[in-house]
């Protein structure tokens, strides 16, 4: 390469990457908005561990506590399933259903209430339809991806009352409890 031609091609590779830096850049996607305490809760249909759709709707009249959670089988998540668990019998006493999403599938689902003996509904949300209705935080991308610990309570007329980015998972069902028992 001549010494005039490796010349052209650097001020050529100057001139393009200045062009570049001066054009916009295209804005990321913003953050999907949290869904607002008062307002009614989004409706979803999503399959259960048992491959059937559950919908909010299906618990009108009831306190429902939807808790979204990264990944079954993990350590934390084990605990907080869990805990929820445990509390069940206080749950059915406070009219209230228990339900958790995550974006694992039915078969992970499926795999991890028999493994735990858990026998409240986790529901699959793969496509992040219920995660974004509601605005969870999420992080990763493609297949390697997991939603914030959020729980939010429903009251029997379907309006979200309660919201909880969750950091003490060994208190957090205590906390939806009394939470529960202070709105009645």
């Amino acid at each position: 390469m001549t010494r005039t031609r490796a010349i052209a091609m650097g001020m050529a590779g100057t001139l393009a990457g200045a062009l570049a830096l001066s054009l916009p850049m295209a804005a990321a996607a913003p953050a999907p908005e949290m869904a607002a305490i008062g307002a009614k809760a989004p409706n979803f249909s999503l399959p259960s561990q048992e491959d059937k759709l559950v919908s909010l709707k299906d618990y009108k009249g009831k306190w429902v506590v939807l808790y979204f959670y990264p990944k079954d089988m993990t350590t934390g998540c084990t605990i907080e399933a869990h805990n929820f668990q445990r509390d069940l019998p206080k749950y059915d006493a406070a009219n209230a259903v228990v339900l958790g999403v995550s974006f694992d599938t039915v078969e992970s689902h499926k795999t991890f209430c028999t493994k735990d003996s858990l026998t409240f509904k986790l529901l699959a949300d793969p496509d992040h339809k219920a995660i974004d209705a509601y605005g969870v935080p999420f992080k990763g991308m493609g297949d390697n991806h997991y939603a914030q610990r959020t729980t939010f309570l429903i009251s029997p007329k379907g309006k979200i009352v309660k919201e909880w980015d969750v950091k003490d998972i060994q208190d957090h069902s205590a906390e939806v409890l009394a939470a529960i028992d202070s709105m009645k």
